[in-house]
């Protein structure tokens, strides 16, 4: 019994001794494995830390408004690139019906009224007039960091709210630009002249090259300011 009592005394010291020896070579480790003070704090959100809020109404109308017209799109995140430019409500269009080129970030109205100009004012104009679908829309793009040309104030391209087209293919292998067709012959100039009144009646800001020289080769569409303008 006295040998049994005093093995069972032995393994418990040795494990002790054991145990002292692993708490000995974590803690001479160069860092804690489980930092001290920490492990309860870990379990918890910081204090600072709140929820996603969730988008704004008109952003979410809008991209309902997108889907119950079968618009395939991605919404995009919040971006603040500096010096004033920003990507704020941004979607990116992938399917509207009617290919389009050089889409990058476009503000929600502004691909929403995109995509309703290519599909009811382009392609019945197109096919109208010109006999011919609408096999792609080429554009310059939308978003672009720059001042507005000639002025020292922000284009609306600098906060994803502008797009410039610059030329329409067509399914019989036509390509009709704005620089040569908007003085081109009668037909063109018809089609080109009824695609701008339909964008006129769906954005902010219609500029043509009836506008001026830096709009010679394409039309610009954005969705700022308060009044429409239109030339």
């Amino acid at each position: 019994m006295k040998e049994r009592a005093w093995g069972t005394m032995a393994m418990r010291r040795m494990g002790q001794a054991a145990l002292l020896a692993v708490s000995f070579a974590l803690a001479s480790c160069g860092g804690d494995i489980v930092p001290r003070g920490r492990v309860e704090r870990a379990s918890k959100a910081p204090r600072d830390a709140r929820p996603a809020a969730p988008p704004p109404l008109e952003l979410r109308q809008c991209m309902v408004k997108l889907q119950s017209q079968s618009v395939l799109f991605t919404p995009l995140p919040d971006q603040n690139f500096g010096g004033g430019c920003t990507a704020m409500g941004s979607v990116k269009l992938l399917d509207i019906g009617v290919p389009a080129t050089n889409l990058g970030a476009m503000t929600c109205n502004l691909a929403a009224n995109f995509a309703a100009w290519a599909r009811y004012g382009v392609q019945p104009a197109a096919r109208l007039i010109l006999g011919a679908e609408i096999e792609r829309i080429e554009t310059f793009g939308t978003y672009n960091c720059r001042p507005i040309a000639g002025s020292g104030k922000l284009s609306e391209h600098a906060h994803s709210n502008a797009v410039d087209v610059s030329a329409f293919v067509l399914s019989d292998g036509r390509r009709i630009t704005i620089e040569q067709g908007w003085n081109g012959d009668r037909q063109t100039r018809q089609f080109l002249e009824i695609v701008r009144a339909s964008a006129c009646k769906r954005f902010r800001t219609v500029l043509s090259p009836d506008y001026n020289v830096a709009h010679r080769d394409h039309f610009h569409f954005d969705m700022g300011g308060r009044g429409g303008f239109c030339r």
